[in-house]
């Protein structure tokens, strides 16, 4: 699909002093930048991110504004390093008989609203395992050593530093959270179940620190899950498109999204605020942008939608717990793990936003691609938003675990 981008909105959230180049593979390292272009970067320290895309520093005193003129007129695409920011509402026993949650039981009923029993079950009747395909889960990280998550995990990266390490330590929990909910370890007798059973094939790439992810970081490990392998991205993060009167114009993550959706099934969280209308990376047409359903069959009352300015409809809607919305009750929101601590290596809690609806639908892509390898990201993509029931929540489309799989193993 077709995606179209405003131009760079440098009023959008950004990391101060930092450009992004995009330029033809080979450009900085082979000499073949104009006379223009070099010039106006001969006081600049550059970082290579991708083979086509350099990160550029601007030195104390300078004007990003004024470089980036410099450099387009010398025929670059440039715009600003965006920041991302997690979508989190402020805040085997779950699934059977459910945990107790200051001083409330609470069971994992949002698996059962999706069908993920009768998708496990049809998947055990034709001899599979409910199994995950590569997934990689962009966000804060995820704690390694959290009961739940023992053997699921694939080597991690961190991209927030100045070099990109194998330390994912999350230290906000919103990671983890999402994590487990795609592919917290079931049927272990530990504390919750998961789309995906089981499979170590799960990939913690930390691009949100603590004041949130950039378009460099988001872009270099996106480009780095698909070379690992990565058949599912998960993005539970974004940029308001309203809070700014446009969306951000990020033309590098827009390539970067509209490259990868070739060979990964992208989902990404739609928002959190009913009035802005989609964030963006779920904007993009090709990445699957997942709403939230509350406790009833309806659009939880904090979920992004469509709005008379931004007219991006959700692909998809899936449990994300009640979120405070007018009636709810604690049990309503979503059971997931939280972070260790010295005494507890299983803690669990209860959260609600998109940020939670979005890993359910990666799980049920993740569970599709691994049932049925043969099927491309595209025919994945096609068979998860035809298989949505379309009448259970009026007017969205929500997600089927059972419909999904039977499509992908059919």
């Amino acid at each position: 699909m077709t995606s179209t981008v405003s131009a760079p909105n440098w009023n959008a959230p950004h990391v101060p002093g930092e450009l992004l180049v995009t330029h033809a593979a080979g450009s900085f390292s082979g000499g073949k930048l104009s006379a223009q272009a070099v010039q106006a970067l001969d006081s600049v320290r550059t970082q290579a991110i991708t083979p086509t895309l350099t990160l550029a520093t601007v030195a104390n005193g300078k004007s990003e504004r004024v470089l980036a003129e410099q450099l387009e007129q010398a025929g670059l695409t440039v715009q600003p390093n965006f920041i991302y920011q997690a979508l989190a509402v402020p805040n085997d026993p779950g699934y059977r008989s459910g945990l107790e949650v200051s001083g409330t039981t609470v069971k994992q009923t949002y698996l059962t609203r999706i069908r993920a029993q009768a998708a496990w079950d049809f998947l055990a009747a034709c001899g599979k395992t409910p199994v995950s395909a590569k997934t990689a889960v962009l966000d804060t990280g995820a704690d390694s050593k959290h009961l739940d998550l023992a053997g699921r995990l694939l080597s991690a990266r961190n991209y927030t530093g100045s070099t990109v390490t194998t330390d994912t330590n999350d230290t906000d929990g919103h990671g983890t959270a999402v994590m487990g909910l795609l592919g917290a370890a079931t049927n272990n007798g530990e504390g919750v179940a998961a789309v995906t059973w089981s499979g170590k094939n799960l990939m913690p790439y930390k691009v949100l620190g603590a004041g949130g992810g950039s378009t460099a970081q988001v872009a270099r490990a996106l480009s780095d899950a698909l070379a690992q392998g990565a058949q599912v991205v998960n993005m539970s993060f974004g940029i308001v498109p309203g809070a700014f009167g446009q969306d951000p114009g990020d033309q590098v993550l827009d390539t970067a999204l509209n490259a990868a959706a070739k060979s990964a099934v992208l989902v990404a969280a739609a928002g959190n605020t009913p009035g802005d209308g989609v964030y963006f990376p779920a904007s993009n047409p090709n990445v699957i942008a997942v709403g939230a359903v509350g406790a009833g069959n309806s659009l939880a009352c904090y979920s992004a939608r469509p709005t008379a300015t931004y007219g991006r409809a959700l692909d998809l809607v899936a449990p994300g717990g009640a979120g405070g919305c007018e009636g709810t009750k604690l049990e309503d929101n979503l059971l997931v793990l939280q972070l260790t601590s010295a005494t507890s290596l299983n803690n669990y809690g209860l959260s609600a936003g998109t940020s939670e609806a979005a890993p359910l639908v990666s799980g049920v892509a993740s569970l599709m691609r691994a049932a049925n390898p043969a099927l491309t990201a595209p025919q994945i993509r096609a068979l998860l938003l035809s298989s949505a029931n379309k009448s259970s929540v009026p007017g969205y489309n929500m997600l089927d675990t059972l419909a999904a799989v039977k499509a992908a193993t059919q």
